[in-house]
């Protein structure tokens, strides 16, 4: 029998079977979510996802709309590399071709997000997000 001793610590007998979600893999999952909203125009989230990817897309719309290669790199490396929307385009050209020169009038604000209720296997809060044009 294992010995009683404190929980979510480190040392003895603390920490044993607890599974954390990293940075890295909080990174990766927004690099996703935010690939998926400049290919498809708009993605359903959870709540706790909204704040964090509206960060995100804003900094990739105030880079496209600069339009030089310095921005272009600091944009590839956040967008998924190589995925394809379904009009034939990448996320990254369709980003600086299509979403910043739409975006060209405004000096921020770029996405919106609409509550769109529970999620019925968790009972999470979804919400929609997509860009503030449509």
């Amino acid at each position: 029998m294992a010995a009683q001793g404190r929980k979510n610590v480190h040392g003895k007998t603390g920490v044993r079977f607890k599974t954390g979600y990293t940075a890295s893999k909080n990174k990766s999952m927004l690099r996703n979510v935010v690939t998926d909203l400049i290919l498809n125009e708009e993605v359903e989230v959870t709540s706790g996802v909204v704040k964090e990817l509206k960060h995100v897309a804003d900094r990739l719309v105030t880079y496209a709309k600069a339009g030089d290669l310095h921005h272009r790199r600091l944009a590839a490396r956040v967008v998924r590399p190589g995925v394809v929307g379904k009009d034939g385009k990448d996320a990254l050209t369709k980003l600086f071709g299509e979403i910043a020169p739409r975006m060209a009038n405004r000096n921020g604000g770029y996405t919106k997000s609409f509550k769109l209720g529970s999620r019925r296997g968790d009972d999470a809060e979804v919400v929609l997000v997509r860009w503030s044009d449509k």
